[in-house]
């Protein structure tokens, strides 16, 4: 029996933090640069005022995804043994 390895990493674990990571920010990231377009043509502000919102979206977005990745990073187990059984 192969013992566990506490500081081996585990790709399988890896890629689906990686993977989640990817998919989550490109969504959030997507719905704040399309919430700044929409307010900003609802309401006729212009085109400066629609990058300005799109910017403030966009970082509060990249504040979302640091956070979301901070917590699958802590949930998922990155090292040890592969061995699921």
């Amino acid at each position: 029996m192969p013992e566990s390895n506490p500081s081996r990493l585990r790709p399988s674990s890896l890629l689906t933090v990686a993977s989640a990571i990817v998919l989550v920010g490109v969504e959030v990231l997507a719905v704040a640069l399309a919430a700044g377009w929409a307010i900003a043509g609802l309401f006729q502000l212009g085109r400066t005022i629609e990058f300005i919102f799109m910017g403030i979206f966009s970082l509060l977005a990249i504040w979302a995804i640091i956070g979301f990745a901070r917590s699958a990073l802590k949930i998922e187990p990155l090292h040890g043994s592969d061995n699921q059984g």
